[in-house]
């Protein structure tokens, strides 16, 4: 995720720049698709109308509902009135997510991603086309969501068109700033905490779940071309970046990875707290995510460190057992 401008600076469109990232019409009215777009599932594209309110919202709960298996779940345990706020939340994080890594063509990424912001800027100004930005001014307005969270995620979905390496853990720490903390802060204005204290405990878990995927998705990501395991670290444990590439989980390979794993246990560590400080039903959505992030390093550890013969993922008998124990704080 990505941007050179400081926080909470962004590019204001001016009004020839905001007709030009609109997609055009053809001959006859419709939207014509854009390079770059047709990568993507079609309703993707920004339309040349902006859609109805009732309309734009039934598009994020059904792009929340059909594109993550968890989140059904996870919204079952919030207040009914918040659970479209984070429909229209989870949309705009989506689709982000999806122009940085899912178009192919760094080039073309970076493109559809300053469209984006362009509709984020047009969002907060009152005039946004988009279906995610319809609905999600709706939360913005009613939740006074300030605009940096949603900008700080796209400067990482940026970085990763043009940094595939990080020489340092403090290197990747500044990435997750940037691709994981502001999507904690969301969650906690939605919920109505603005307070640094919570940000911060915020953080580590969302660092924390950040590290966790990473770790998991060693082999993925390189074949990505990216690889997330700090540099400094490979060379600390005499770990060879061909032995990634050949898959070969050496015995210096699985001790960096148990020091990866033990170092990412210290971070969700560290937010422990954050849950005791919350209302009731967000803190057993923060447990579940957070015991969630845990189980990956636990599946990391039950095939002794081996990440790269296969994925680690949570057995389906672990993922009902924290569900069910979730449902059992909530009913008692």
């Amino acid at each position: 995720m990505k941007i050179e401008s400081m926080p909470g600076q962004y590019k204001s469109a001016g009004p020839l720049e905001s007709l030009q990232t609109r997609a055009p019409l053809n001959g006859d009215g419709a939207q014509q698709e854009k390079p770059g777009w047709a990568a993507l599932p079609a309703d993707y594209a920004i339309p040349a109308e902006p859609p109805s309110l009732q309309d734009a919202q039934r598009y994020c709960e059904r792009l929340a509902r059909s594109h993550y298996e968890n989140f059904s779940v996870a919204t079952f345990f919030l207040p009914k009135r918040l659970r479209q706020h984070f429909f229209n939340v989870y949309a705009y994080c989506r689709i982000s997510d999806d122009l940085g890594d899912e178009v192919g063509n760094p080039g073309l990424s970076l493109q559809l991603l300053d469209e984006w912001e362009a509709e984020l800027n047009h969002c907060y100004a009152g005039s946004p086309r988009h279906p995610v930005f319809v609905a999600l001014r709706e939360t913005v307005n009613q939740l006074e969501i300030p605009q940096q969270p949603f900008a700080e995620l796209l400067k990482a979905f940026r970085q990763d068109q043009s940094v595939t390496r990080y020489e340092t853990f403090a290197d990747l720490l500044g990435y997750c700033r940037y691709s994981a903390n502001p999507v904690g802060h969301l969650v906690l204005y939605v919920c109505g905490y603005r307070d640094a204290e919570r940000q911060q405990l915020s953080d580590f878990t969302c660092t924390a779940l950040q590290l966790a995927n990473f770790w998991q998705d060693v082999a993925v990501d390189y074949r990505k071309g990216r690889i997330y395991l700090p540099l400094e670290d490979l060379r600390r444990f005499g770990v060879n970046e061909s032995d990634i590439a050949e898959g070969k989980a050496t015995p210096q390979f699985l001790e960096l990875m148990r020091f990866e794993v033990e170092l990412a246990r210290q971070w969700f560590e560290r937010g422990l707290a954050l849950p005791k400080i919350v209302d009731r039903d967000l803190a057993i959505d923060l447990e579940l995510f957070s015991r969630g992030g845990q189980e990956i390093l636990n599946a990391i550890e039950r095939q002794h460190f081996d990440v790269l013969a296969r994925r680690p993922v949570i057995s389906k008998p672990r993922k009902l057992g924290l569900v069910l124990r979730a449902a059992l704080r909530k009913v008692f």
